[in-house]
């Protein structure tokens, strides 16, 4: 649920929870963490709190983005999992948006159409739509992209198989998808 500023002080009161506080004490433990599922706890926490914009300036001053943009890149199958989904849940606001697709995010989010998660596949096909700008559409719509989303509107989940679709039907000139179908 969407937070407004009044609503977080009456939640947790004058002297409660800082919000920033609390995403940096979050950060501190996900980096300093050794042990595996407290990190993917912490992380899947940090995604779940990318979900609303009042945290998007913290986030982002946190460092939140290249966070998720390092573990979906190099994580574990879970923290790659998280990581994705946080990403697609800043990818909508248009400043995120931006640092995203110049700190490569693009690419780390095309390699994880091949993720055999399907959770993170439905997460970075919807982060692909979300991150498409005028500048961003050609690396998103590349051949190689096409061709994984032509594979994944096959699959036999239908969440993955429909995002795909829409992918395809929105983002993807026709004679795109036919040269994708075709190599494969």
């Amino acid at each position: 649920m969407f937070t407004s500023r009044a609503r977080l002080e009456w939640r947790s009161g004058r002297k409660g929870v800082d919000r920033p506080d609390y995403l940096k004490e979050l950060v501190h433990e996900f980096n300093t963490s050794k042990d595996s599922d407290a990190r993917a706890q912490v992380l899947a926490n940090l995604a779940n709190f990318a979900y609303d914009p009042i945290n998007y300036p913290w986030l982002r001053r946190l460092g939140v983005i290249d966070v998720f943009l390092a573990e979906a890149s190099e994580g574990t199958p879970d923290l790659r999992k998280f990581a994705v989904a946080g990403l697609c849940n800043l990818a909508l606001d248009h400043e995120n948006k931006l640092y995203i697709i110049k700190s490569g995010g693009v690419g780390v989010v095309s390699e994880c159409l091949i993720c055999q998660e399907e959770d993170t596949v439905a997460s970075a096909i919807t982060t692909l739509m979300f991150l498409v700008t005028p500048q961003s559409k050609p690396e998103i719509t590349s051949a190689s992209v096409v061709r994984r989303v032509v594979s994944e509107a096959k699959s036999n989940n239908p969440r993955v198989s429909n995002l795909a679709k829409i992918f395809l039907a929105d983002y993807c000139t026709p004679e795109q998808v036919a040269q994708a179908e075709t190599a494969q």
